[in-house]
């Protein structure tokens, strides 16, 4: 992706894992503080789109310290009934149990320790599957999206949040150079972590763009497809649905075959 000449990160399982479980105390504070607070208005949009009515159980995929999850169950105007977090770092859902706990949502929010690209639910079990800042660290993303719509229900429909480069020439500049100067130094200094905000640079430029994205979700089977971008496309909103019968579906590659990735998050 230009404008971040990065080589790909190394997205192996255990380092994906020991970075995300190493930054999870400081975690949720440098989300807000790097954002500088939007990431909670992202989470709520997507939220919106899934447009809840209060009966769906949701998949929230790569979920962290579970604040999309949260953010679904506390919805002023529809929110979900019961939201499975799954995640592959265990120090992460250690935090959000914490959180869930404090705010008496643990009944509602059961978090499992469990891999992307095979998920540890049953096949269209779930009315609804989001994630949030969570897909460009998956080694296969292409396979996660194949597992999200095999554990959704027919019509069920899915959401992802994810980083983008803008379009726009100078924005696009000024946000590299935030992103590959202040970001990581800032991530540093708060986190103690040398190589973690070096990483969110480099998986962000190396993701995919949204049109490719967007073909990939419907490889998988998804139709309906969107691509929203949000606060002057540095975010984007992806939605799509499963399709209700068999007839409707966009093709191409069905159950797959799944590759040992983590379920990690956002930075």
């Amino acid at each position: 992706m230009e404008g971040l000449n990065h080589a790909g990160p190394d997205k192996h399982p255990h380092a994906i894992a020991g970075m995300f479980d190493a930054i999870a105390r400081r975690y949720d504070f440098l989300n807000h503080l790097l954002s500088g607070g939007l990431d909670r208005r992202w989470r709520a949009r997507a939220v919106r789109e899934l447009a809840f009515q209060g009966h769906e159980v949701v998949l929230d995929l790569c979920t962290g310290t579970a604040d999309l999850a949260i953010a679904a169950i506390e919805a002023r105007q529809g929110a979900a009934r019961r939201v499975l977090g799954v995640d592959f770092a265990g120090e992460m859902l250690r935090i959000g149990q914490q959180k869930l706990r404090a705010a008496s949502h643990d009944g509602r929010v059961p978090l499992v320790r469990g891999d992307a690209v095979r998920l540890p639910v049953a096949s269209a079990s779930v009315h609804c599957a989001m994630v949030a800042f969570g897909i460009r660290n998956v080694v296969d993303p292409a396979a996660a999206c194949v597992e999200v719509h095999r554990v959704l229900r027919p019509g069920g429909r899915f959401a992802v949040l994810e980083f983008a480069m803008p379009r726009t020439p100078v924005l696009r500049s000024v946000y590299a150079w935030y992103f590959r100067h202040v970001l990581p130094r800032i991530g540093r200094a708060v986190s103690r972590h040398d190589a973690a905000y070096d990483y969110l640079p480099a998986s962000v430029g190396t993701f995919f763009p949204p049109e490719t994205f967007i073909a990939i979700v419907e490889r998988a089977g998804f139709t309906r497809v969107r691509a929203i971008p949000l606060t002057f496309g540095i975010v984007y909103l992806y939605v799509a649905e499963k399709p209700r019968a068999t007839g409707e579906t966009a093709g191409g590659m069905g159950r797959g075959g799944a590759s040992n990735g983590p379920a990690a998050t956002m930075m």
